[in-house]
Formats: structure tokens, C-alpha cells, sequence
């Protein structure tokens, strides 16, 4: 069994007020979703360390930082220094893949592999171990509120089907596009972690909208429990 875990994306806040959009899911989001964007990698920029520093002093959600940038290599670890308790690398961009996820766990964070839809997972097979998650993407990576690809629904199902053959622990998370249409299509094909942006930060009362995709996520997949949170 596994959790269904629901984690908002601060790409769709009001970059005005994230501290309040912090504390608007406190006690209901599992974890908060930071990306990290560089206008090479993916052609949007947002999210410098300094955020993640600002954000630990505001909100006890742990902090989940996904690196759309073209070195992360060199800044990863940084933002587990930080205060990031998972940073996430493009298996597209890291070049020593090795020595970057050994410097993110010194550093006392989690670690994942992101890929983007076109990215075959099975080319880093052998890799998986080194992770504690794995990010297929959903959306093409660079901007919220994009429609969900459909067609990478086989490859998250191919990917369940991969960790749980080789008994890897991961966690499977997907970002891009989920929302009230398209969560039980994904907890169906197996996915634990939803990253889920406008679906939260566009509704009136974003807890509310929270709770309710994780209990479609529940609903959909038998594999699936609800995460005993603290109520803050």
C-alpha cells in the first residue's frame, strides 16, 4: 500500500504572497512543491534558493524542489543546504549523476529522478536505486497550467510495473495537469505523489480542493491510503 499524497505547486500561487500560500494548505498538503526554473532549460525562470530559506521560516511543510535548470550538478545540493527535504533532477541535464544525488543526501535531503514525457525511464534503469522518487512528467516542463498528455499514461503504468518487478521503494510522482479530470487516471495507472498546481491555488478554499483530489486519488485506486497528517 501507499499513500496518496497531494503536493502543491507554488508555480501557481501569487508569487506576491507564498507565505500565505503556504499556510493556506498547512495541515493538508503533504508536501510543497518549489520548482526551480533557469530560462535555459525550460524557458521560464522562478525560484532561487533564497525562496526555499524564506519558505522554511514560514511554513513546517516539507519542501520538495524540482531542478528544471541546465547545471544541477553544481546548485542541487544547495538547495538541500538550504532546507529542501527532496530535490529533484532532470535526467536530461545531470552530468555526473553519481556524485550529484551522494551530494544531495550529505547534504540531509531526499532525492528524485525527473523525466520529461519523451524520455524513456527504462534508459536509467539501473540508476533508479540512487533515488527516493521518480517524477514522470506529465506536461512538457516549463510553465503551470498546461493540459495533461494523455499519452503518458502508459509510460507511468510501464514505470509502476518497473519498481514494483525490482522491489525499488520509490516513490511515483507526476506533475503537469492534474486536476478533477485527470487524477484518477493517473492513481489508476499507479501513481503515489500528485503534483498538483492550479487545481489548488485557482480554487476559492485551496485545503478544500486539496482533499477532495486526494479522496478521487483514493477513490480510483485501491493501492492507495490516506496519509495521517497533523492538523495545524
Amino acid at each position: 500500500m501507499a499513500t496518496a499524497q497531494i503536493y502543491p505547486s507554488l508555480l501557481a500561487a501569487d508569487f506576491g504572497r507564498v507565505a500565505d500560500a503556504a499556510r493556506a494548505v498547512e495541515g493538508h498538503a503533504d508536501w510543497l512543491h518549489v520548482d526551480v526554473m533557469d530560462y535555459h532549460f525550460v524557458p521560464n525562470l522562478a525560484f532561487a534558493p533564497d525562496t526555499v530559506t524564506a519558505l522554511r521560516t514560514v511554513t513546517t511543510i516539507p519542501l520538495d524542489c524540482h531542478l528544471m535548470i541546465d547545471d544541477p550538478d553544481r546548485w542541487a545540493a544547495g538547495y538541500a543546504e538550504r532546507g529542501a527535504a527532496n530535490v529533484t533532477i532532470h535526467a536530461e541535464a545531470v552530468r555526473d549523476l553519481p556524485r550529484t544525488t551522494d551530494a544531495i543526501r550529505a547534504a540531509g535531503a531526499r532525492t528524485g529522478l525527473a523525466v520529461k514525457p519523451a524520455t524513456p525511464v527504462e534508459r536509467y534503469v539501473d540508476d533508479l536505486h540512487r533515488f527516493d522518487l521518480l517524477l514522470l512528467m506529465t506536461i512538457e516542463p516549463g510553465f503551470g497550467g498546461q493540459k495533461f498528455m494523455n499519452e503518458v499514461l502508459p509510460k507511468i503504468e510501464a514505470a509502476r510495473r518497473l519498481l514494483d518487478d525490482r522491489g525499488l521503494d520509490l516513490w511515483l510522482q507526476i506533475d503537469g495537469g492534474v486536476n478533477a479530470e485527470t487524477i484518477e487516471r493517473a492513481a489508476r495507472a499507479g501513481v503515489d505523489v500528485f503534483v498538483a498546481g492550479t487545481a489548488v491555488y485557482g480554487a476559492a478554499d485551496p485545503a478544500a480542493a486539496l482533499e477532495a483530489l486526494r479522496a478521487q486519488a483514493l477513490a480510483a485506486s485501491p493501492r492507495l491510503v490516506a496519509p495521517v497528517l497533523e492538523k495545524g
